[in-house]
């Protein structure tokens, strides 16, 4: 059996991926890494966008919101405000999402409001970016 490392991640409704894997690939702030078993300690802030887990002969895609990571040389830790794995998006509705968070930027609102719906959006556009890359 190749080596691995624990992948957990946490939203804040709950634990929502915990499995042991071969290879993580996220966006992080200073942009695309992979991280294999016996990596570097590491501490860094996630990117909403797309995580990849490797397990085997099986790729495990998510969306996920912005967050943090920590790595140690035998686990992924990550902290994100959404993670949905690719199978469970439901298009229609990211769409929907996005237009709406789109069409209300455009209005006056307060700076408040502005980043909740940044925040929406990014959602959104990372669940249609995963969704539609990933379509069998």
């Amino acid at each position: 059996m190749a080596a691995t490392l624990k992948l957990e991640i946490v939203t804040p409704e709950a634990k929502t991926f915990s499995d042991d894997v071969e290879m993580v690939t996220l966006t992080g702030s200073e942009g695309e890494m992979g991280i294999l078993p016996q990596h570097m300690p590491l501490m860094t802030q996630l990117v909403a966008g797309e995580i990849i887990a490797k397990k085997g002969a099986e790729t495990i895609f998510l969306a996920v919101g912005d967050g943090f990571v920590q790595v140690t040389g035998d686990k992924v830790s990550i902290l994100t405000d959404m993670a949905i794995k690719a199978d469970d998006i439901d298009e229609a509705k990211a769409e929907e999402a996005r237009q709406l968070a789109e069409a209300r930027l455009s209005q006056k609102i307060t700076d408040a409001e502005a980043a909740h719906i940044q925040a929406a959006l990014a959602h959104a556009t990372a669940q249609l970016k995963v969704k539609r890359t990933r379509k069998k």
